[in-house]
């Protein structure tokens, strides 16, 4: 049910960029210009404008609907209480192989073998 709800929501998010952005510009940025805004009273209302209204309410509704779903299936559980209940790792499992020391430099090179191969 959640994925359902969330693949509408990810349409519904596409289509209202897609609304928004083939509505027609109404001037310069916030508001200034184009002889509209506040004082202009309330233009009418175009094919666009619903459609755009109808997406934005229909994207608040299914983002209200994941959260509901997502409260319920998270019920009773805190990510402390899974932290918590995890057991401790063993005496075995703490030791890394290969680290001598708990040091991570490699470890040192015996004074007997040579450095470099030599070709003889």
């Amino acid at each position: 049910m959640e994925n359902v709800v969330l693949i509408i929501h990810l349409l519904l998010a596409l289509s209202l960029i897609g609304a928004v952005l083939l509505q027609r510009s109404e001037g310069g940025g916030l508001g200034m210009g184009g002889g509209g805004g506040a004082a202009a009273g309330r233009s009418a209302g175009t094919a666009m404008g619903k459609l755009t209204w109808i997406l934005a309410i229909a994207f608040i509704c299914t983002s209200m609907a994941l959260t509901v779903i997502a409260a319920r299936n998270a019920a009773g559980s805190s990510v402390l209480d899974r932290i918590v209940d995890s057991p401790a790792p063993s005496a075995a499992e703490e030791e890394t192989p290969g680290l001598s020391g708990g040091s991570l430099l490699p470890p040192a090179a015996d004074d007997d073998a040579p450095l470099l191969p030599t070709a003889e």
